[in-house]
């Protein structure tokens, strides 16, 4: 069944394909999963007596690790309970494969034009669908309806700026919210978004978030005296790890912290999206080190070396493990922050910027727990690291009041993993 959104979506398909085309040809993303984007997902496809089927969408990385263990306890609690996880980005389906692949179907996410959608619901068949934080589409919406598929958020996150972008599309947005069955937020401020959208108060719960529950409170981590050596890190010379940083972000502090730091503390860069990696080594100047094409047998250790790039995908935990300070990225160049509670739970003292809307909850958590610095520009981020470096104890007790603040947080989860079995009956 064609509906108006997809004449809508045709049209901005066709005028937006000039620059679409180009930037696919400039990524490199044009080579992607063109099949499963157009709903074929013949993976998902079983017929061996499940009792039930659930949806999980995550979109990207983040949401993807976010999961992890609410799939672990959903088929902890529930034998025979069939999972499916969509993924839309490249990045993501990676890791989706690399966590998922022994115990659950990993399916690329449709286009929503309403035949895409449709042959993807044909081959998944779910009996519930949960989106996490907040990846809805007016025709999946409409065709689970349709189908009597009820569809709920988990995790559900809705910022000033999303939802100032939604209210503006009027009946369009009110469609899609007033039909879930279920919101369950992170924050009372998402709730009160999500209601004024059109979700029925009734509908909506807050249950914290699910990133609490999956840092892992951990000392050590496997790989990282291996990443050292391949890059020619000195162990014994400081290191700052600016970690998840985003478009413009690496120029300003590599300056800022040029300008302030000792030139013997190194610093790691793990930019977030690997389209950006070549660029990102050219900010960083020919003396840069690169993961990709260093070698610890033919660099070795050195005294000279200050500046790396882990231009490889999954590694940014281990670069954390390295980080006597870490710096959280896309906080200083306006686009929302990344998840700071990975490196807090492996102890490390953390800092982040002034742009952290993604995470406002979690960052105000922490800061009124003592356990994050917030630094309101890259200069002053450079300042808290030398007070950080030339005070171990200060340091170690703002990892310690992390950590606290994370253990005080935990138990969402369980609450999420109720609520997708109450929906689907089970």
């Amino acid at each position: 069944m064609i509906g108006p959104m997809d004449f809508l979506y045709t049209a901005v398909a066709i005028l937006g394909s000039p620059l679409w085309l180009y930037r696919l040809l400039r990524t490199g993303k044009w080579r992607t999963d063109w099949l499963g984007r157009f709903g074929y997902c013949q993976r998902a496809h079983d017929d061996h007596g499940h009792q039930r089927t659930l949806l999980i969408h995550a979109v990207s990385v983040g949401e993807v690790n976010s999961i992890r263990l609410l799939v672990e306890k959903l088929r902890q609690k529930v034998d025979g309970l069939r999972i499916v996880v969509s993924v839309t980005t490249d990045t993501g389906i990676l890791r989706a494969h690399q966590l998922y692949d022994m115990d659950c179907s990993v399916v690329r996410y449709p286009f929503d034009w309403s035949c895409c959608v449709e042959r993807f619901l044909d081959e998944v068949r779910p009996d519930g669908v949960a989106l996490v934080e907040n990846e809805v589409w007016p025709n999946f919406i409409r065709s689970c309806v349709r189908r009597s598929i009820p569809v709920c958020i988990l995790n559900a996150r809705l910022t000033e700026h999303s939802f100032s972008w939604y209210r503006r599309s009027g009946s369009i947005a009110r469609g899609m919210y007033s039909r879930l069955a279920k919101v369950a937020a992170q924050t009372e401020a998402d709730a009160r978004r999500f209601s004024e959208l059109g979700t029925p108060r009734a509908a909506v719960c807050v249950y914290d978030t699910m990133k609490w529950d999956t840092a892992e409170i951990v000392d050590e981590v496997a790989g990282v005296d291996e990443l050292a050596t391949a890059m020619g890190i000195n162990r014994t010379r400081p290191v700052v790890v600016l970690g998840s940083t985003g478009d413009s972000e690496e120029k300003l502090l590599l300056e800022a912290l040029g300008r302030k730091l000792d030139p013997k503390v190194q610093l790691v860069f793990v930019p977030r999206k690997p389209e950006r990696f070549d660029e990102v080594a050219r900010i960083l100047g020919p003396d840069v080190a690169r993961r990709s094409r260093s070698s610890g047998a033919l660099r070795g250790i050195s005294d000279d070396g200050r500046i790396f790039l882990i231009d490889t995908m999954g590694e940014l935990r281990k670069a954390y493990a390295l980080a006597d300070v870490v710096v959280v990225g896309r906080s200083f160049n306006g686009w929302g922050g990344s998840d700071p509670i990975e490196p807090v739970g492996l102890g490390c003292p953390v800092i982040i910027g002034p742009d952290h809307q993604n995470f406002s909850d979690v960052v105000a958590a922490l800061v009124a727990g003592d356990g994050l610095v917030l630094a309101q520009t890259a200069d002053q981020a450079a300042e808290h690291i030398n007070l950080l470096l030339a005070n171990r104890q200060q340091a170690s007790d703002l990892a310690d009041k992390g950590r606290q603040v994370i253990r005080e947080r935990q138990g969402a989860t369980d609450r999420y993993a109720h609520l997708v079995l109450e929906m689907i009956g089970v």
